[in-house]
C-alpha cells in the first residue's frame, strides 16, 4: 500500500524537523489499529523482541519511556516487565521509510522474552535440513 505521507519525506534533508504528533497519526496502521514494533538492545544491538503498539501504547511509551505494547491476546496495553520485573526503558525510537514498523532500541532489565531467555527468537530455521534448532536455551 502506497503512504504518501512518507514518500513525500524521502526528498527532506537530514536537519529537516516534523511534528511527532504529525508523525504519529500518519503511521500506517493495520485494520485493528497496529503498526509492529521491533525492539533491539540499544548497546549490543540484539534484536530481542517483536510486539505491536497502537497509538495509545505508543504515546504512552514516549511519554513514560517505559515500552509500552498492544497485547493482543489480552486485548490491552501492556507494560514490559509490569509482572514480570524484566523492564524495557526506551532509549531511541525511529520509524521506517513507509510508516508501517517502528524500530525502538531499548535498555532491557531481565529477559525480554516470556519463556525468560534473552530475546525471543531462540528457534533457528535450518533450511538444507528441513530443522528448527533451539538456539539460546538459557532460561
Amino acid at each position: 500500500m502506497e503512504h504518501v505521507y512518507f514518500q513525500s519525506l524521502e526528498r527532506f534533508t537530514q536537519k529537516k524537523t516534523l511534528p511527532l504528533k504529525e508523525v504519529i497519526v500518519q503511521l500506517a496502521y493495520n485494520s485493528k489499529g497496529l503498526v509492529p514494533v521491533i525492539t533491539q538492545d540499544a548497546e549490543s544491538k540484539d534484536v530481542l523482541m517483536m510486539a505491536w503498539m497502537n497509538k495509545m501504547a505508543l504515546e504512552k511509551t514516549l511519554a513514560t519511556g517505559r515500552m509500552t505494547y498492544w497485547s493482543r491476546s489480552r486485548n490491552e496495553l501492556w507494560i514490559k516487565g509490569e509482572t514480570s520485573g524484566h523492564h524495557q526503558q526506551l532509549v531511541d525510537m525511529a520509524f521506517d521509510c513507509d510508516g508501517d514498523a517502528i524500530l525502538c532500541q531499548v535498555k532491557q532489565t531481565g529477559a525480554a522474552c516470556h519463556t525468560g531467555r534473552a530475546n525471543c527468537f531462540y528457534l533457528q530455521v535450518i533450511p538444507e535440513k528441513n530443522q528448527v534448532r533451539v538456539i539460546n536455551t538459557e532460561i
